[in-house]
């Protein structure tokens, strides 16, 4: 609606109302614009714990006033210093004991989540403004990077800004037409939002913890111990068991080296990178190996790069962003709810109408094919199958990376063709954009429909 409102610059460029809900669907569901979303939940818990709060401080008014002063003293002192003494019968019978334990629990569950919650709004206050204040003093001190800006008619702040938090929520978005492109030669630069890109999405759950260690150090001990020990009971996703953390970090670490490898051995010396030198082609190619997973900022032309690392990237853009193929070894059983046999069957029945997510993106990847079928056989370079698929994984995994769409790879272009800077989807007609806008959803709401497909069965 606010897309609508607002002029476009240039006035004379009106794009049309599903384009901009286009627009609007594709900044809605990016990765990890969950990290910002999951504070809500956050505080939303803290408020359900406080309810219990104020009713455990009701239980021990009313134990206060029916206990000897010598009884509540001892149960206090429980309390306070966390020992757990074997109670006496005549408090077992009475049951003071365990309203006394279970108001301890509520209040260190209830402390450690307030806690957590000022742990992640000062980790993205300080990892934004921190990265906002480098973009910023690099925009002022490099003279190239700046007459960019100049020519583009962005103010340096308001680049530096938008730029950074995109990056950090994996947006991807970029004030200017060609993307990073722009930047290709900036190499300190791109230094600068690799660890936004990091630091807002496949290692958040890492350095999340580490933070909260950290902090834990000199403030908050207790509630500090408390989280790192009970990630399950806390119940927040983005707060991994410290050997998932760990094997996140080794597996996050080896798909970016994966990925250098194969960049820089298929397209060193490819037209996708000709103009860099030898330190700026490093950069640019580790630039573009983090972006692939869940960001979508790029600084080469994709339709140009070898079949194989675009194959790559399809891969890279389909796993979840905490993703590690690393064992995890589980050290209790999963306890199944309380009293849910029926739930449990129907939830079976469910499961078993779902297909699997591949499953899914092929359907998606057909309907696509069905009605771009006429343009699939008059323009077979630009409309074929691989740029569709790459097309729909990159909405699929929130992503970002496109195709485009090339005037000089059209067999029929006519006098009218014209290369715009948008994405391959752009050429698309409102049918296909409404499918796209689908496998958006469909990827943002992928973690209700991870587990679908078990019923089939491959021998």
């Amino acid at each position: 609606m606010f897309s609508s409102v607002l002029k476009p610059r240039p006035e004379s460029f009106r794009p049309r109302n599903l384009d901009l809900f286009f627009t609007s669907v594709s900044a809605a569901t990016v990765s990890s614009g969950e990290v910002f979303t999951s504070m809500a939940g956050l505080f939303l818990r803290r408020s359900k714990l406080k309810e219990l709060h104020k009713d455990g401080e009701k239980v021990a008014s009313n134990l206060s006033s029916s206990s000897s002063p010598s009884t509540l003293e001892n149960t206090f002192d429980i309390i306070e210093l966390g020992v757990i003494r074997e109670p006496d019968s005549e408090r077992k019978e009475s049951g003071e004991y365990d309203h006394h334990i279970q108001y301890d629990n509520f209040y260190r569950q209830y402390n450690s989540i307030k806690f957590l919650g000022f742990v992640v709004v000062g980790y993205l206050l300080v990892v934004n403004g921190f990265g906002i204040a480098l973009v910023s003093l690099y925009l002022f001190l490099v003279s190239s990077a700046r007459e960019v800006l100049k020519r583009k008619g962005l103010k340096l702040f308001t680049f530096s800004a938008f730029t950074t938090v995109s990056t950090f929520a994996s947006c991807g978005f970029v004030p200017t037409n060609e993307n990073m492109m722009v930047f290709s030669k900036n190499s300190g630069l791109l230094l600068i939002l690799i660890p936004q890109v990091l630091l807002g999405n496949t290692l958040f759950p890492s350095y999340l913890r580490f933070s909260i260690w950290v902090v834990g150090k000199f403030v908050k001990k207790v509630e500090s111990k408390y989280l790192l020990k009970n990630t399950k009971e806390i119940g927040y996703l983005h707060l991994l068991p410290r050997r998932h953390s760990s094997f996140l970090v080794v597996t996050v670490l080896g798909f970016i080296l994966v990925q250098l490898l194969m960049f820089c051995l298929m397209e060193w010396n490819s037209e996708a990178i000709t103009g860099l030198n030898l330190s700026e082609k490093i950069v640019g190619l580790l630039f573009q190996s983090v972006n692939a997973r869940h960001l979508g900022e790029t600084i080469i032309d994709l339709s140009i790069i070898t079949p194989a690392i675009l194959v790559l990237l399809v891969v890279m853009m389909y796993l979840p962003p905490y993703t590690s193929f690393l064992w995890i070894k589980s050290n209790a059983k999963q306890e199944e709810p309380c009293g849910c046999e029926e739930r449990k069957r129907r939830g079976k029945i469910v499961e078993n109408l779902i297909l699997s997510q591949l499953s899914y993106l092929a359907i998606f990847v057909i309907l696509i094919c069905i009605t771009e079928r006429q343009n699939m056989k008059e323009d077979p370079l630009n409309f074929n199958v691989l740029n569709i698929v790459v097309e729909v994984i990159s909405a699929y995994g929130n992503v970002g990376f496109t195709m485009g769409y090339s005037c000089k790879r059209a067999i029929k272009a006519g006098g009218d063709c014209e290369d715009k800077w948008y994405g391959f989807a752009g050429r698309w007609s409102d049918e296909e954009k409404m499918i796209l806008i689908a496998v958006m959803f469909f990827g943002r709401l992928k973690n209700f429909s991870l587990h679908g497909g078990q019923a089939w069965k491959l021998l």
